[in-house]
């Protein structure tokens, strides 16, 4: 079956002549309504770029508004300058190195500044790279961890021993997917009555000789909470003393690598574990960074093999990489740099807190409503889940949130994973660029849905066995 199946037909002659506007035609109304294309084929001639345009332009305006969406970490707003840099940069290849050095360079640049940032043993030693995002920041981390763990049981690997990793079900669905391609078996250990992460102790009894590395989420989607990353890895120091296995940690820090570092710089969570071997966040999150941009660091170069970097002779030049693409945009590495510089440390602490405040205030003022239980708060990441409440009945989740789109709000509904497939909740993303006016807008049509939801005689969405979980 096709990941994307086209439509068979164009709708008629007579519906594309009324598809365009009269006026899209300028000197010539009337002939410019002889000109609408085909929507499933290459039409037969060129378009002038203006008519071109509009068509595109009108038919997105039936995509829901980025900055309502209350179910994305992407971010969804940018300083004006940003943008005019990126559009200076989106005909730059970041592959090309040697071409765009200063490119590079602030790729580069960018590595150093969060190796610092994560408190590698030595910055100027830490390796890392830019990815399209974190999903292949973490494919890249994976690779390293059993490419590893690969050279250390030569003698057992490929022939007897299957490599495997162990993570919380709650891990997003890249590791998933890094498991099934690179053929390595998934460790999941599941949710547990309110415990919605990952457990340490739990974590290393899954780990054998067989176990490349244990991923910590620093930042789960499910409801924004830390997991645990110094007690895994208290626990896995145990397990070695018991057993002497080495098991080294990879954090996924998609989006808690850019929140904690300002607003919760007591935690220990990233290269001040000696066990913590690399870390990955997504630029395009609470990076602030319209996407796809995400950055992948090791400890240092003991931690990347070798063998996985490639050295190409590009246009001239030696360049070292490790992507699973080779060509795309330097704009928004660019756009990283950009907002490193325009912010700085201060600056960051000043935007997060900002949206760590305006999740706290939200997720009260919902929690005050009666009809809802908070399962978190916004406390780690600004991001808060919740259900209805246990007296609920006539209304679920799913219903707010198909009441909330009406009113232009994406908020998601989902159900947990193993061991809570019976929990159902809204979770709301509170990012840079949704203050505390939209908040109150949210909050003022939630209450004013609430009288209606409360008059139904039982919940509209019968079929919660066909929901998903929200892996994003």
């Amino acid at each position: 079956m096709a990941l994307h199946q086209g439509a068979t037909g164009d709708g008629g002659a007579e519906r594309r002549r009324l598809s365009l506007n009269p006026f899209f035609g300028e000197a010539d109304p009337v002939g410019g309504m002889t000109s609408a294309p085909p929507t499933h084929r290459l039409p037969d001639g060129p378009l002038p770029p203006s008519t071109a345009y509009q068509l595109v332009h009108d038919e997105l305006m039936l995509d829901g508004n980025a900055r309502l969406n209350l179910a994305t970490f992407v971010t969804t707003w940018m300083e004006p300058q940003a943008g005019i840099l990126m559009g200076e940069c989106r005909d730059k290849n970041m592959i090309d190195k040697d071409e765009y050095p200063r490119t590079a360079e602030l790729e580069r640049r960018c590595v150093a500044m969060l190796a610092d940032l994560w408190h590698a043993p030595d910055p100027a030693a830490a390796v890392g790279c830019s990815t399209t995002g974190s999903s292949e920041a973490c494919m890249l981390a994976g690779m390293a961890l059993k490419r590893r763990w690969g050279k250390r049981n030569a003698d057992r690997y490929p022939a007897s021993a299957r490599p495997n990793l162990v993570m919380g079900v709650n891990v997003q669905v890249c590791w998933e997917k890094f498991c099934t391609f690179w053929e390595v078996e998934a460790r999941l250990v599941p949710m547990e009555g309110d415990r919605f992460h990952l457990d340490p102790q739990a974590a290393a009894e899954l780990c054998d000789e067989n176990t490349i590395g244990v991923v910590a989420v620093l930042g789960s989607t499910f409801d924004g909470s830390y997991e645990p990353v110094a007690e895994v890895c208290a626990a896995l120091d145990a397990l070695q003393e018991r057993t002497g296995l080495d098991i080294p940690v990879h954090v996924d820090g998609a989006s808690g690598a850019m929140v904690a570092p300002f607003l919760d710089e007591d935690l220990v969570w990233d290269f001040r574990l000696p066990r913590v071997s690399s870390v990955n966040t997504s630029g395009h999150k609470y990076g602030l960074v319209y996407p796809g941009v995400g950055w992948a660091l090791w400890r240092s170069q003991a931690e990347l093999p070798e063998e996985l970097v490639f050295r190409v002779n590009y246009l001239g030049g030696d360049m070292p990489t490790f992507a699973l693409n080779f060509s795309r945009p330097g704009a928004q590495v660019v756009a990283q740099y950009y907002t490193f510089l325009r912010l700085g440390r201060e600056g960051y602490r000043a935007v997060q807190q900002a949206a760590r405040d305006v999740a706290r205030g939200l997720a009260g003022q919902i929690g005050a409503l009666g009809d809802f239980r908070l399962l978190t708060q916004g406390e780690e990441l600004p991001v808060f889940a919740f259900t209805t409440a246990p007296d609920v009945t006539r209304f679920d989740v799913f219903d707010v949130s198909r009441r909330l789109r009406e009113r232009g709000w994406l908020v998601p509904a989902y159900t947990f994973p193993a061991n809570r497939e019976d929990l159902s909740v809204l979770r709301v993303v509170c990012r840079n660029g949704f203050s505390a006016d939209l908040a109150a807008l949210l909050l003022d049509d939630l209450r004013m849905l609430l009288p209606e939801l409360r008059d139904q005689p039982q919940p509209l969405s019968r079929d919660t066995a066909a929901a998903t979980a929200f892996h994003h």
